[in-house]
């Protein structure tokens, strides 16, 4: 066989369709070859259902092992959280040990005769922590409480110890070393003729107190009492003094002055000024809040009670500064004040310097804000005076006839106070002398008022004493008051005034500036005695000053305005109403000068109706006298 030959015949081995034709010579299909074809296609037969299987697997071992992966991440992601939480766990416990300042009360060791009883360790825990808790909720502060140099705020618990290894035992062991828990313990035991009770705040243990088994729980009361001194000092105080137990409570106050700890001294040495106001000692709580604020400036209650103090006193001057410097400290807030005590503070310092300006109409508004966050009738009865000082008799009387009778003695005290204030600014010169007799004997069966009413009692008789006529009375009556006292000095010289004794009374205006010259209240009534004594020009230039110093007091501008009528500068005058008309809209003699200058101006009709609103308002006999004649002419 050739070469060629035996190529050719192999390639038809490997090729079924050119076997076939070989072996059928190309014409008809030999029974050999149609066997041959069958194998051959069976054989592709299986190999294709082999690929196909083996594809399968493939495909489902793809498919496992993607799953076997997934589920390999999720199971490194279960873990990971796992992990994460145990650490967050973890973290979160030593975070609330460190910051732990609970008060915890451990169970006490008692003998077992008691136990037995029933007074076991954990019912003598159980009763000290109901009278802490007690004393806590019952002891009223402006304080925050987060602002204690030892706080345990709600977190008040009894322990009692466990057996073993525990979560609650890792915990509690935790809290012991990185936290600042307050605990006590101690234990009650048999002396001779009954029992005694020793607590230990800490390390420290407070006296020991005997009694028998029936006194049990005035043992347990008198331990709480010690364990609250111990551990919450300005409270302690606080809560004494709102018992009336102000020596206790001042002793408190003073060792914690003569403590170490520099933050608390500030509100201690504020405790001891509220003790002091207590007592109707005003200068002394002046002089602790003084105190107070030299050690920390930041704390705005203290210069609160300074400024409202000084203003008391009839410091016009330092009460306005006061006033002015702790309104601008409030812009920085006081995390250590309640928001009710913050809000009320600046809304009091706000209605001061009104008063203190001579702006009425603001510091009546404020008085009106103020009855949301204090006792309405406190801030009513200092709307009743805004009212007065309006020279708006029927806001003084709406007013006054919503306050209620008042069945205290002290309440009683200041509604007198705050009325004869008012009487005063509505010119009620008799109203004042019929109430003064019996208000001053009650300013003296009751001397911790007169502190901060006496303001309201002998410069408020000898004024109106002077206007009645008996001015040898108002001199006796003024003169023993303080020469600080800028109200004092003021009436004073109004005194003077009414004596015609123009240098007299000149004498004591000029040293009622000096004490308050960034006040215009002093400055008015100068204007005014020169306006009596017939100096118009010295009188507008007095009233020039009080208006720089109170631009919205309204006195200054009406009487600026008769003066330039009395110079027959009507025309300048009616600018000074139109203005004073703007802060006292319902002065009555106001309004009859408007319409004189008015007449004088030849504006007939205008002058009308300022007749008219007058004769619906608040006049004098003189003033009224006045009206009806220059309303026939109108």
């Amino acid at each position: 066989m050739s070469e060629e030959s035996a190529k050719s015949e192999r390639g038809n081995e490997s090729n079924p369709l050119a076997a076939a034709l070989a072996l059928s010579g190309g014409t008809t299909l030999d029974p050999r070859a149609a066997e041959y074809l069958q194998k051959q296609s069976r054989l592709a037969e299986l190999q294709i259902e082999e690929l196909e299987q083996e594809l399968r697997l493939r495909h489902w071992s793809l498919r496992f092992g993607n799953v076997s992966a997934v589920m390999k991440v999720s199971f490194e992601i279960a873990v990971a959280f796992i992990v994460l939480a145990i650490a967050a766990g973890i973290a979160a416990a030593i975070w609330s040990a460190a910051n732990d300042r609970g008060l915890v009360v451990e169970a006490f060791g008692v003998p077992p005769d008691l136990a037995a009883k029933g007074l076991t360790g954990e019912v003598i825990a159980d009763k000290i922590l109901d009278r802490l808790s007690d004393f806590q909720a019952q002891t009223v502060s402006q304080r925050v409480s987060a602002s204690y140099a030892n706080n345990w705020g709600d977190d008040i618990k009894v322990q009692i110890p466990e057996t073993g290894v525990s979560i609650g035992e890792f915990n509690r062991a935790l809290h012991q070393w990185l936290g600042h828990e307050t605990r006590i313990s101690g234990e009650v035991y048999r002396v001779p003729g009954g029992i005694a009770i020793a607590a230990r705040v800490g390390g420290e243990s407070t006296p020991v107190f005997k009694g028998g088994e029936a006194d049990i729980d005035t043992l347990v009361d008198k331990t709480s009492q010690r364990i609250y001194r111990s551990t919450q000092p300005y409270r302690y105080a606080s809560w004494l003094s709102n018992r009336g137990r102000l020596a206790e409570s001042n002793a408190v106050l003073q060792s914690v002055v003569d403590g170490d700890n520099a933050h608390e001294r500030v509100w201690a040495y504020n405790g001891l000024a509220h003790n002091m106001i207590v007592v109707g000692a005003v200068a002394r709580a002046d002089e602790f809040a003084r105190r107070a604020i030299a050690s920390d400036p930041h704390v705005l209650l203290p210069q609160f009670n300074l400024a409202d103090g000084e203003a008391d006193q009839g410091q016009d001057e330092i009460g306005l500064r006061a006033a002015e410097l702790t309104l601008k400290a409030t812009s920085a807030g006081d995390p250590e004040l309640d928001k009710t005590s913050f809000t009320r503070g600046v809304l009091g310092m706000r209605q001061q310097i009104a008063q203190l300006t001579g702006d009425y109409l603001a510091a009546r508004d404020f008085r009106r804000q103020l009855q949301n966050f204090e006792d309405p009738e406190d801030a009513r009865e200092d709307e009743m005076q805004a009212c007065a000082s309006l020279h708006d008799l029927a806001c003084f009387r709406a007013v006054a006839a919503s306050l209620s009778p008042h069945s205290n003695d002290t309440s009683h005290l200041v509604w007198v106070a705050a009325l004869q204030q008012a009487r005063i600014a509505l010119h009620r010169w008799d109203a004042v002398i019929k109430v003064s007799p019996t208000f001053h004997d009650g300013l003296l069966k009751n001397p911790s008022m007169k502190g901060w009413l006496a303001l309201s009692d002998a410069p408020l008789q000898a004024l109106a004493a002077a206007h009645l006529g008996d001015t040898k009375r108002a001199h006796a009556l003024i003169a023993p008051t303080a020469l600080d006292c800028v109200l004092c000095l003021r009436i004073r010289g109004q005194i003077d005034e009414l004596d015609s004794n123009w240098n007299g009374a000149a004498y004591w205006f000029t040293r009622a500036v000096q004490q308050a010259p960034s006040a215009p209240l002093a400055y008015s009534d100068w204007g005014a005695m020169l306006l009596a004594k017939g100096d118009y020009d010295g009188a507008i230039a007095k009233f020039q000053s009080a208006h720089a110093k109170g631009p919205h007091f309204s006195d200054p501008l009406e009487m600026w305005g008769e003066a330039l009528m009395r110079k027959n500068r009507s025309d300048l005058a009616l600018a000074k109403f139109e203005e004073a008309n703007k802060y006292a809209p319902n002065w009555g003699r106001l309004h009859l000068e408007w319409g004189r200058a008015l007449v004088y101006c030849g504006n007939i009709d205008e002058a009308k109706s300022q007749f008219a609103l007058a004769a619906h308002l608040d006049l004098s006999h003189t003033d009224a006298a006045t009206l009806a004649r220059f309303e026939s002419k109108a």
